[in-house]
């Protein structure tokens, strides 16, 4: 099988100006760079560069893939809105890692399955995956969630992914709404092959989703309590060039400040529990489909031996 390799970040807060592009074309000839994204594709040969660097010194959001089974997805969000603190909880092995850069907090999300299984086209799909980053932002931590669950999920593809001793390791707090994904979250699931029945037994637990706050005029009534000088402070800073990141934290501090209360965290489960109550899920479902294909072939005799009559 021929390499291929497929590079793409996105700058998102802030543009590259000329002379950071200029650094990030000095790794790349034949890259596509813009003030806002770097594309580019290895059929041979690496790219030059250090994708951790990268996103800690000028991207937002980072999507890799090889062909020999390799996914990466990294994102980069200003600690005021995603602490180390809080992503620790869902870091496992090289599968969630998070570690702090400056003002700044970088996960790197990564599957990998060397099965050989070539059906997933890259060229698209951060554009919809990069909406996880602004729901992060928002105290969104589902797909926190959903990358701790696809990395003990590879347990299942690769017996030696992990020792016997995870076995008893307890899930991360459970978010509300994993049986109700946004079109991000399903996207990211998808790249970190999260297996579908693995899902549902995660979202057994997790209470629905509240009301969503996001009404215009709750909005509009919320920006209105804020004081002058804190308007005056933000707009100030909307002006130098900082508008994306002043839009994350007052959407984070309209959600926190008027989202309904929710009740107690549900029960953790171990990582045994989770993956037995998948083994029994689709024990339970095979066992279904036995039933169903009998009764249907009990169905087609009673036909023939009526027809016959």
């Amino acid at each position: 099988m021929s390499q291929y390799q497929y590079y793409e970040f996105l700058a998102l807060d802030r543009p590259l100006d000329a002379r950071a592009q200029a650094e990030i074309r000095a790794l790349s000839t034949r890259a596509r760079i813009t003030a806002s994204s770097f594309v580019n594709e290895y059929h041979w040969g690496d790219f030059r560069g250090d994708p951790d660097r990268l996103m800690e010194r000028y991207y937002d959001a980072h999507l890799y893939l090889a062909n020999w089974g390799t996914r990466r997805i990294m994102f980069r969000l200003p600690r005021s809105l995603l602490d180390l603190d809080a992503a620790e909880p869902y870091c496992v092995g090289d599968h969630v890692m998070a570690w702090t850069a400056g003002r700044h907090l970088v996960l790197a999300l990564t599957s990998e399955d060397d099965s050989g299984d070539w059906d997933y086209e890259p060229q698209g799909s951060l554009s919809v995956i990069v909406g996880v980053r602004g729901e992060l932002a928002a105290g969104d931590h589902r797909a926190l969630y959903l990358a701790w669950l696809a990395g003990y999920g590879s347990w299942e593809r690769d017996e030696h992914a992990f020792d016997r001793d995870e076995d008893d390791e307890l899930e991360p707090p459970v978010p509300a709404g994993l049986g109700a994904l946004t079109a991000p979250q399903r996207e990211l699931a998808d790249f970190l092959r999260l297996d579908d029945d693995l899902l549902a037994v995660a979202a057994e637990v997790s209470p629905p989703l509240g009301r969503t706050v996001d009404d215009p005029t709750h909005l509009a009534a919320w920006v209105a309590m804020l004081s002058t000088a804190e308007r005056d402070r933000l707009l100030l800073r909307v002006v130098q060039d900082e508008a994306a990141a002043v839009r994350m934290e007052m959407l984070r501090r309209f959600h926190d400040e008027t989202a309904p209360s929710v009740a107690a965290d549900p029960p953790r489960r171990t990582v045994a529990e989770l993956l037995d109550g998948v083994a029994h899920r689709r024990a339970e479902r095979q066992s279904r489909q036995v039933a169903e294909r009998d009764e249907e072939e009990a169905r087609r005799e009673r036909a023939r031996a009526l027809a016959y009559e």
